[in-house]
């Protein structure tokens, strides 16, 4: 679904000492006594990407409904350019608050061709104005040459861009996404997002969007605002959240890890590979260690650094770029442990075969163990 909003052709600039383009604070929002979204405070400014990250049911679709003013949050305020949209049950219409939306359904109409979906939300240009902006939207989505076909003749890929074009034709100062890319197989995603962020940033426009793939929102993000259970539970940089994750559920969202259960002793937890410390954890107390497939550095018997274990491989895969290694702790570790390695490139070692692993402690996490994921 897409909806353009008419902003009489000019953004509506921040206000003087504000950079956040688009302000949320405070925002509480139930659905009959159920919690949505739980105090959530978050700020995009221009020409900023930030992507709205979690699971299903986490509250991500709730803030970006609330942000374009299709939800009323029962406390908080939304400003847009410094201009307060939402307070207090009062809410400005997404037509007046001069943002794009674009969502996974895209919402072009059938018996519109693509100039006159692009065009659509333009009906206060006159008819050059309109045709000129069109066609400047067009050919910076590069669809220029379909600008007569219908959106039945269009490709999956071809249609979200009509639809990006659509919301950046009125040259919103905030564009909205709501799992723009979920509807394409993983080979065209690829390709539509990568035009898709390029363009984004030629608008110069502060851009929202939510996504559930971890691997979208480090390609699209400025800044990454990770949800769980209607709060931001971290938010920063792709790369701050991956090498220095909050918890062991951020630690988790970011691809597969290994999971080592351990206690804390002595300030310290054992691993297979020796100790790591366990600072702010409580003496006794139950720890998980969280670590990376790629943290683990596989050799040939015999060698190793101090610390290295000993593994047998149980399966070996090539997955194009990087190897999956199936690997079984060695009996005397005092570990009964299934850890999966990805290793650069092809290596294949055969099934039974013994590997020593050592450990980058940089890609390891210690976390007070939870008792539900």
């Amino acid at each position: 679904m897409t909806i353009a909003a008419n902003t009489n052709a000019h953004r509506i600039s921040a206000a003087q000492g504000d950079t956040a383009m688009l302000a949320m604070e405070g925002i509480n929002l139930a659905y009959d006594g159920l919690r949505a979204i739980a105090g959530l405070d978050l700020q995009v400014g221009p020409s900023q990407v930030v992507c709205l990250l979690g699971p299903s049911g986490c509250g991500k679709t709730s803030a970006l409904r609330v942000a374009a003013g299709l939800e009323a949050p029962q406390t908080g305020t939304v400003r847009i350019g410094g201009q307060l949209m939402t307070k207090a049950g009062e809410v400005v219409p997404p037509e007046r608050r001069g943002v794009g939306l674009v969502f996974q359904d895209y919402a072009l109409f059938p018996h519109l061709s693509v100039r006159d979906n692009v065009g659509y939300g333009l009906k206060w240009l006159n008819s050059d104005g309109r045709m000129s902006r069109v066609n400047t939207v067009l050919d910076q989505v590069g669809m220029l040459d379909t600008a007569d076909a219908y959106p039945h003749m269009l490709s999956g890929g071809q249609q979200q861009r009509v639809a990006l074009a659509r919301a950046l034709a009125p040259q919103p100062s905030v564009i909205l996404m709501d799992e723009p890319f979920s509807g394409l197989d993983a080979r065209l995603r690829d390709s539509v997002r990568d035009r898709t962020l390029h363009v984004l940033k030629e608008s110069e426009a502060a851009v929202l969007m939510v996504t559930h793939d971890s691997e979208e929102a480090m390609f699209m993000a400025d800044r990454i605002a990770l949800m769980r259970n209607g709060h931001i539970v971290q938010e920063g940089q792709p790369e701050e959240l991956y090498c220095q994750p909050a918890d062991s559920f951020v630690a988790g969202f970011f691809g597969e890890v290994n999971r080592v259960q351990t206690i804390v002793r002595d300030g310290r937890v054992e691993t297979p590979f020796g100790a790591l410390p366990a600072p702010g954890l409580e003496e006794g107390s139950e720890a998980e260690v969280i670590i990376r497939p790629e943290a683990l550095r596989v050799g040939p018997m015999p060698g190793g650094a101090a610390g290295a274990a000993t593994v047998h491989v149980r399966a070996a895969r090539l997955l194009g770029r990087t190897s999956l290694l199936h690997l079984t702790t060695d009996a005397g570790s005092g570990f009964d442990l299934h850890l999966h390695a990805r290793v650069p490139g092809r290596y294949l070692p055969p099934e039974d075969v013994q590997l020593q692993v050592e450990l980058d402690r940089s890609q390891a996490f210690v976390f007070p163990l939870e008792t539900v994921k």
